[in-house]
Formats: structure tokens, sequence, C-alpha cells
């Protein structure tokens, strides 16, 4: 008998953002930019620095809010990651407040998941470019922190 997967706990990042730059409109809907301006990556798996220069395009039909966000990481033994972060935030939905221990992940009535893809060819880092991720994403002090789970 198998049993379903699980959920491991490998980092956070606190990717530090600048105002929203507006792009246009199209049929229905609104496109921006956010500006990824640096940050950090800690957890048990990986610690590093998220790098300036990334950023976050969003596209917005009524209230649903479309992500996808690329950026670079450089981990603590200078290896350099890309980031691809696909997702979806929006409000009203019908998602239970979640915590991880004592640290509240996830507000009541908001969904803020995301799906991060991660590239390199460092060997100590390989793992990222094999394994599937989940993100539970917040808004804390000017910063969107993803707590990064891999699927077991």
């Amino acid at each position: 008998m198998t049993s379903a997967p699980s959920l491991t706990f490998v980092f956070e990042i606190r990717a530090q953002i600048a105002e929203h730059l507006h792009i246009g409109h199209g049929d229905g809907e609104r496109t921006e930019f956010t500006p990824i301006t640096g940050g950090s990556v800690a957890g048990p798996r990986l610690n590093g620095t998220v790098l300036p220069g990334g950023g976050d395009w969003s596209s917005t039909r009524g209230e649903i809010f479309q992500l996808e966000a690329r950026y670079l990481v450089r981990a603590d033994d200078g290896a350099v990651i890309d980031i691809v972060n696909r997702g979806y935030y929006h409000e009203g939905a019908k998602s239970p407040e979640q915590y991880d221990g004592e640290l509240m992940v996830a507000r009541a009535g908001t969904y803020f998941r995301t799906a991060p893809v991660f590239r390199t060819d460092a060997p100590a880092h390989r793992w990222l470019a094999e394994t599937v991720f989940v993100g539970l994403a917040r808004e804390e002090d000017g910063h969107i922190v993803i707590r990064c789970y891999s699927v077991d």
C-alpha cells in the first residue's frame, strides 16, 4: 500500500520588492511588473541571497492574479541558482489559516500559492533541479515571503 505524497520544508525565500510598475490593460486584463531588489534564502537545505534585478509579472483578470516571477539566488557557497516561480493570488478563497509549527504561513481567505522551478549545474544544489516544490506565499514587511516545501 502506498501513501499520499508529503511535504517537507526546505527553505524560505524573502524577496524584497519595489513599487509595482503598470504595464498595460488588455481585454479585461491588467499587467504589472514588480521589481525584486534583493532578499535572502534561509532554511535547512539552502541558504543564500536573492540577487537584485529579477521581478514578478502579474496578470490580473477580475480578482485573480496570475503570477510569474523570475530571479536569481546566490547560495552561501557561491553557486548561482535561477528560479522561475509561477502561482496565483486571490482573496475571498475558502483557504484556511495555515501554520507550520508556530509560524502562520497562510491567512484565512487568501490563496497565495506558487510552484517554483530551479535551474543550476552546481553539484551541491542539483537536487533543486530534480525536485518538485510548492510554495506558500505571504506579504510581510515589504517582502514577498515564500515558504518552500519539497513534494516527497
